[in-house]
């Protein structure tokens, strides 16, 4: 296996690059189905306003989110192996950071690339933040790529790095699912029932 190459992000001094991949083939009842996979991919990059005296203007993070999300939309969908139908985000940030630094990296500028790594999405990304010392967990949210209100896809999947991040680091992460939940039986819109109302709206 050849060595993997150091990923550039103009202006952002990248350390760490993790893939989390969850196959859970049954959930305390056998599978309706295929096995679910969940996958997350972090990355760990220094913050450049770390220790810094508050600043209004964060585009040294905004400015390198859109490269950022098609850095993690890729492997993401790489690691998937195959249609993803469920996306979300999130981000912890290092006790010398704000929360809003983190933010600032899962904009609509890393959304976009992000959904088109694993062929779109319509739905908004499901979102949390945290700030926190390295080896912290976070839930990261998952919903229907096309659809916020298909219940069957609400999840999640979690995400610790023993040593990130750092007080002046943050890991941003983009996770995907390549179906809901198994025997998932508590009613509201269906996948099926969204993709057909699409379909309908797109041929109008």
């Amino acid at each position: 296996m050849s060595a993997p190459e150091h990923p550039q992000v103009d202006g952002l001094e990248i350390r760490k690059v993790i893939t989390l991949v969850d196959d859970t083939f049954s959930d305390g009842a056998p599978a309706d189905g295929a096995p679910l996979r969940k996958v997350a991919t972090a990355v760990v990059f220094k913050n450049p306003y770390a220790g810094r005296p508050h600043s209004d203007d964060l585009s040294l993070i905004v400015d390198a989110s859109d490269r950022l999300g098609a850095l993690i939309g890729a492997r993401c969908a790489e690691a998937a192996g195959g249609p993803v139908e469920s996306h979300g985000k999130a981000v912890v940030v290092g006790t010398a950071g704000e929360g809003e630094h983190g933010n600032a990296a899962k904009t609509t500028r890393f959304g976009d690339p992000f959904r088109e790594a694993f062929g779109g999405g319509r739905a908004w990304l499901p979102s949390t933040t945290k700030r926190a010392a390295p080896g912290c967990s976070i839930d990261v949210p998952l919903c229907f790529k096309d659809e916020i209100w298909v219940r069957s896809h609400y999840d999640t999947i979690t995400v610790a790095i023993p040593d990130a991040p750092a007080p002046d680091e943050i890991v941003l992460v983009g996770a995907v699912a390549t179906r809901g939940r198994l025997n998932a039986r508590l009613g509201g819109v269906s996948k099926e029932e969204a993709q057909a109302r699409l379909a309908e709206e797109e041929s109008r």
